[in-house]
């Protein structure tokens, strides 16, 4: 039998962007780019071991908390789900990035699937072609 790459699909708080110094460092110093419905701020961090994430919602868009929380879980579990990328995984140094939810309906677990892969392989063209 062939044997299998083991992956861990958690998402541990090491991995949670939470920080108020290095959010407000992301948000000043970091790139964006817009990929609907996304905005992605990303800064790379050399001391930081594992990426950092940090997902938002906008209250303007989404008046309940209850919308903006779903919103918030698929985009989690999206990113949980799809950061083995064998490109992403690999990069360093560790990178900070924002998920900014900009649309203005809320969107189906498949589509925010698809359009974060999307916006993984575009955040590594940008990753690589910086460095």
């Amino acid at each position: 039998m062939a044997e299998e790459k083991s992956l861990t699909y958690h998402f541990p708080k090491a991995e949670r962007l939470h920080s108020k110094k290095l959010i407000k460092e992301l948000f000043e110093n970091g790139s964006s780019f817009y990929l609907y419905p996304f905005k992605i701020v990303w800064l790379p961090k050399p001391e930081n071991l594992a990426h950092q994430v940090l997902f938002s919602v906008s209250k303007r868009n989404f008046k309940k908390a209850v919308d903006r929380n779903l919103l918030k879980r698929r985009m989690k579990e999206a990113y949980r789900l799809n950061k083995h990328v064998e490109e992403f995984s690999s990069i360093r140094p560790a990178v900070l990035i924002a998920y900014i939810y900009t649309g203005k309906e809320k969107m189906d677990l498949q589509i925010v699937e698809s359009k974060l892969k999307k916006s993984l392989k575009r955040l590594i063209k940008e990753i690589l072609s910086t460095s």
